[in-house]
């Protein structure tokens, strides 16, 4: 299909969604100024894949409605699977479509200022807070078409504020259910951690059906503060047909961390942007990345991490597997500013291809602007080890079961980072069926 600019959606319409949620002034010209901008702004240009005739931009519903339920056990026995424990059920949003389903915060961090809550009840009750950092750090509005049109459109996601010194020890958590095979994301999620403040967050993306030809606009922005701590996990697994583009960017002030574990198991075509910038002396970011390509499907990850502080470290760990005729494309991306002296980068990426048209291709590109940095990077691209295989199957096992064996250790080191015992368990599972 080939990508048309003209929108199905005008100002009257934004002018009309945005009233009806009973949204601040600012949003609401955010979103025009948002939806003048898409027609002469470019697509993103993700290194070695062609996304000219993707379509990101003709669809119908930007609404589709669902109700909330009084208690977890009225939700579906797939989005019960991802919630662990009875402490995290005190945490926890579910967004069914574009409605919210179900949402609780502990007593406890409510009376600590910790906020988390749904990004249109965030917009009417802490507006001012929500403007400080909406799309003001991380992601700019004319960064290019396709955050323009995210910015046009938000119709869901997150706001989690964590105040100064205060240490949320629970993890919270966010799933967002595609019910409705027509059902089009525009999820925005914003984290913020104060001086002196940590927190864990985890969100999982599920459709409940198999296929869809539905269009998923997903941004993330995380802004960590000074000597904060933030844990992002994330496990994407869209349905086949969905076009999916997400851009989860963070902004570490100094002696602050940021923490990415990212499970991107779509099985339709996606574009991913991973973006941290090390803003402060002494931070540090640590992404680790896992994938499975099926089918015919086309994927490109880009991970960057971009140095601007003293004596700030990244580090990059990216793993992926693809099969049939499926395409993955891994850019790797270390950058040292001219200052950032001290610093270091490190990157490694690693497919393992499970067939003859399977394709995969890692990038590692290091930038460096700086002498006085260490940086370093790796990259592999191959086939099952046939000496793992050897020895497995030296040993009794089957050699199906041991091509299973080695793909599952091939991508532990991101699976297990993964802080929520039922989220990691979805994900081997997801990994599981994936590969068999």
């Amino acid at each position: 299909m080939t990508l048309e600019t003209k929108l199905p959606f005008d100002q009257e319409y934004i002018r009309n969604y945005s009233k009806e949620l009973g949204e601040p002034e600012w949003l609401l010209e955010l979103r025009l100024q948002a939806l003048a901008k898409v027609e002469d702004l470019p697509l993103p240009k993700p290194d070695k894949t062609k996304i000219e005739n993707w379509n990101f931009t003709q669809f119908q519903n930007h609404v589709v409605k669902s109700e909330a339920v009084g208690t977890i056990d009225e939700l579906s026995e797939s989005v019960k699977a991802l919630i662990d424990t009875e402490e995290a059920n005190k945490n926890l949003l579910v967004q069914q479509d574009q409605g919210v389903a179900f949402k609780t915060l502990s007593d406890d961090l409510i009376s600590k200022g910790v906020i988390f809550t749904d990004i249109h009840t965030a917009a009417r009750e802490h507006s001012e807070l929500l403007k400080k950092y909406f799309m003001n750090e991380a992601v700019k509005v004319n960064d290019h078409k396709l955050t323009a049109l995210h910015a046009a459109l938000v119709n869901g996601g997150a706001f989690v504020y964590v105040p100064k010194n205060v240490e949320v020890e629970v993890p919270l958590q966010a799933i967002y259910v595609q019910n409705s095979k027509e059902a089009n994301l525009f999820n925005h999620v914003l984290v913020v951690a104060e001086d002196n403040s940590s927190v864990t967050y985890v969100e999982n993306y599920v459709s409940t059906s198999s296929t869809s030809d539905a269009i998923v606009n997903i941004v993330a922005e995380v802004i960590v503060g000074t000597n904060a701590k933030v844990t992002f996990g994330a496990v994407d697994h869209l349905a086949a047909g969905i076009t999916t583009y997400v851009n989860r960017k963070g902004i570490v002030g100094r002696d602050g961390r940021l923490e990415w574990a990212l499970g991107l198991m779509n099985d339709g075509n996606t574009i991913s942007e991973n973006v941290t910038h090390l803003i402060g002396d002494g931070s540090s970011a640590d992404t680790k990345t896992v994938t499975v390509g099926r089918g015919d499907q086309k994927q490109n990850f880009t991970t960057s991490v971009i140095h601007f502080g003293k004596h700030s470290d990244g580090q990059i760990l990216k793993h992926g597997v693809v099969k049939d005729a499926a395409s993955s494309i891994f850019n790797g991306i270390g950058k040292i500013e001219h200052g950032a002296t001290k610093s270091n980068a490190e990157q490694s990426s690693r497919v393992l291809m499970l067939s003859e048209k399977a394709r995969g291709d890692a990038n590692p590109i290091l930038l460096i602007d700086e002498d006085d940095v260490t940086a370093g990077h790796a990259a592999s691209v191959g086939r099952v080890d046939p000496l793992q295989l050897y020895y497995l199957m030296s040993r009794g096992i089957p050699q199906r079961e041991a091509e299973r064996l080695v793909i599952h250790g091939f991508l532990a080191p991101v699976v297990n980072e993964l802080p929520i015992e039922g989220v990691k368990k979805q994900l081997v599972e997801i990994i599981e069926r994936k590969v068999r």
